[in-house]
């Protein structure tokens, strides 16, 4: 078999001797030496598709030695699937048309599938008519093989509950994965060629400042726990790792991020240190309460000899009556321990007005100082079945509250009427001011223990206490406000059942 020669030009003809005085043979020869020296499967074929010459690459490749292969169809390289492909692509040789490189799967010896790229040239006579064709067929296995690695790890992350971003050294975003939207919010086509600092809160920029001076110094970044923002404009707790891209050269050219969120952790770890801060409040609660016991008892009888005199009458007697009787609740409150105390006093019936008049008493000279208007309305005087220190603590945390809420004076507004709630008939208590309300972020946390909108002022304790108290007894409370400037203040509203609930009798008792 006779090779013939190939051209990368096809008018061109090869046959006649070059000025170096080469003859046609030479120059075959030296083909045929090119053609099996190539790392690539080179092979010819005629017009009707059988193979007239293999390299050593075809060899290696396709498993078929020369003597196996030489003189078959070309269709025995091919899939079935592919046969009329094939078949189209002879008859476009046969009339001359040139043929783009194209990929196609062509099958080895073992019948294993290979991916190729095959780039036909024409084979020309001295007269330059085409008589077949050269077909070189690079092996793409390792591509592939590269390119499924890409697309299974490409898959994975996006498949990952962790937020993977990837960004260039002016924090300009250019990936984004379906977990970083989920957790963020933003979809892919909202956040690439964005800047990252759209999900970096204003007050923790200068951070990204610092990640992207120790990027292009090549450091990585582990673990870093810091707060993102939420498209929703939510914060989100995250920990996030940090590692330099390289380009080919070893040089920086961006960063991959992975950020996973601990709200969860952070949350846990939050509730940790509340438990802790009771459990120390309830130490401290416990001793103060000791200490001061002996000097309450005190001035009680103090006061109740001074009560006992014939001089005391009217309005200094009932001074003194209710001075006995706010020393008594503090005595009550220092047993409690700040909820810690079990208290053994059996509830009775007491009138809810009743209650609320005894506070606003106590409170009546910051009322008068401060400007505040009160307006009651008493729409229901049945009595209901509570524990009057515990609900006149209840009322005392809330009105105090609300008058701190009105520096500049306002008004104070308590109603109480009857209500059917979900267990049964009870007695609805609104208290209303018209104070600089409660920024609606910090509603949901209100009743938290230690969380205080007061800053050094509160302690953070005293809703939280209320609630307890409050949802002992079977009861519930919520609270609205606003923080507009026409119509800010805080609503609390208390629901207590009529009757105590036996259950909780009984376990109390």
């Amino acid at each position: 078999m006779e090779l013939q020669v190939l051209k990368s030009e096809p008018d061109m003809p090869l046959s006649a001797p070059g000025k170096s005085g080469r003859t046609d043979i030479d120059t075959r020869l030296h083909f045929a030496a090119l053609v099996n020296s190539s790392n690539d499967p080179i092979l010819t074929k005629d017009l009707d598709g059988r193979i007239l010459s293999w390299n050593r690459a075809a060899a290696r490749v396709f498993g078929y030695e020369e003597n196996e292969i030489v003189g078959e169809s070309i269709l025995r390289l091919i899939p079935s699937d592919f046969h009329q492909a094939e078949n189209e692509l002879l008859r476009r040789l046969k009339v001359g048309e040139t043929i783009d490189p194209y990929e196609t799967t062509w099958t080895r010896k073992d019948g294993a599938d290979i991916p190729v790229l095959v780039t036909v040239y024409h084979v020309r006579n001295e007269t330059g008519d085409v008589i077949g064709a050269s077909k070189i067929a690079c092996d793409l296995s390792e591509r592939k093989r590269n390119d499924e690695s890409r697309f299974r790890l490409a898959a994975i992350v996006d498949s990952a509950d962790d937020a993977i971003v990837s960004k260039d050294l002016n924090g300009i975003i250019s990936t984004w994965n379906e977990g970083a939207h989920r957790m963020f919010g933003y979809s892919a086509e909202e956040i690439i060629g964005q800047s990252i600092l759209r999900i970096v809160p204003d007050e923790l920029r200068h951070e990204e400042d610092e990640i992207l001076r120790k990027l292009r110094a090549g450091e990585r970044i582990d673990h870093y726990e810091t707060t993102r923002r939420k498209k929703s404009g939510e914060s989100v707790d995250v920990s996030v790792t940090i590692s330099p891209i390289r380009n080919g050269a070893g040089q920086v050219t961006g960063a991959s991020k992975i950020a996973r969120d601990i709200s969860d952790r952070k949350r846990i770890e939050r509730l940790l240190i509340q438990s802790e801060k009771l459990a120390a409040t309830g130490r401290m609660a416990a001793t103060i309460a000791h200490e001061i016991n002996n000097p309450l008892e005190s001035v009680m009888n103090l006061i109740y000899l001074a009560r006992q005199h014939s001089v005391v009458e009217g309005k200094v007697h009932q001074y003194l009556v209710t001075a006995e009787e706010e020393l008594e609740r503090v005595s009550h409150i220092a047993r409690q321990t700040l909820g810690y105390y079990k208290d053994t006093g059996s509830p009775s019936e007491v009138a809810l007005h009743a209650l609320i008049e005894n506070v606003l008493a106590v409170y009546n000279s910051r009322l008068t100082a401060l400007g505040i208007s009160v307006d009651l309305q008493f729409n229901d005087l049945q009595k209901i079945v509570v524990s009057k220190g515990e609900m006149l603590q209840v009322l005392s945390n809330i009105i105090a509250n609300a008058i701190d809420s009105m520096r500049d004076g306002g008004s104070l507004k308590i109603s109480t009427r009857k209500v059917l709630g979900s267990s049964g008939d009870g007695i609805q208590t609104v208290i209303r001011d018209s104070g600089t309300g409660i920024k609606q972020e910090h509603l949901e946390r209100i009743f938290e223990p230690f969380f205080t909108t007061k800053g050094d002022l509160g302690t953070g304790i005293g809703l939280w206490v209320a609630r307890q108290l409050v949802e002992r007894r079977g009861g519930q409370i919520s609270v609205a406000s606003s923080t507009e400037k026409e119509s800010s203040g805080t609503t609390i509203t208390i629901f207590l059942p009529l009757a105590f609930p036996i259950s909780r009798l009984t376990t109390e008792q």
